[in-house]
């Protein structure tokens, strides 16, 4: 039975089209991780203020 699932996933993989490449998927990924870093920095001071 596992043998089964696992060919069915690799011919699922095979027949698969890439809407977006990995490596435009990276950069994106990469891009949102750094933008909620920059929120992040922006309130790194807030509690001192009250």
């Amino acid at each position: 039975m596992l043998h089964t699932a696992v060919q069915v996933a690799q011919e699922a993989a095979e027949h698969s089209n890439e809407v977006i490449s990995p490596i435009v998927l990276g950069l994106l990924a990469f891009g949102g991780l750094v933008a909620a870093l920059l929120v992040t920095y922006a309130f790194r001071n807030v509690h001192n203020r009250h």
